[in-house]
């Protein structure tokens, strides 16, 4: 190998190294999003568990009902908490299925070292950042962003 294309090489591989760095960052900044939205669910279903419990017992103590009601209203209750549950847990399931997608560190740092970030990239960027690798390289980089829906 000749001296430029050592230098082509360190220098993709710098590119590289700084795009891995990039979606990293924006990986992270979609963890704490993803953390808040799981913290959201939770304190909403929290309520609505209130909510329902508080209107139940509002609803026995002006029905004046007897202890059978009450129980009767404690067994909706348990039902209504084994639903909210049942929901929270799909929920979170969803929000497990819709984890971020990771990219190889390779693409990671092709893409940080061109300081691209954003959910979406720009092909004109993309087709620019790429023009230093050969088809294959290219057509295995798009395969990988696509995977991880950053291009269409």
């Amino acid at each position: 190998m000749n001296e430029e294309m050592v230098n082509q090489m360190v220098a993709a591989a710098e590119r590289l190294a700084a795009a891995s760095e990039s979606l990293d960052r924006v990986l992270s900044k979609l963890d704490a999003q993803q953390e808040m939205l799981n913290a959201k669910v939770d304190r909403i279903v929290a309520a609505v568990e209130e909510s329902i419990a508080q209107t139940e017992r509002q609803k026995l103590e002006a029905a004046g009902e007897s202890r059978a009601a009450a129980d009767l209203a404690a067994s909706e209750l348990s039902q209504r908490v084994a639903e909210l549950e049942k929901s929270n847990a799909d929920l979170k399931a969803q929000a497990a299925r819709m984890a971020r997608k990771t990219l190889s560190p390779v693409v990671a740092a092709l893409i940080a070292k061109n300081e691209i970030e954003g959910e979406k990239i720009d092909p004109a960027v993309l087709n620019r950042t790429l023009a230093a690798l050969s088809v294959e390289q290219r057509v295995a980089v798009k395969t990988e962003l696509a995977r991880a829906g950053m291009i269409e």
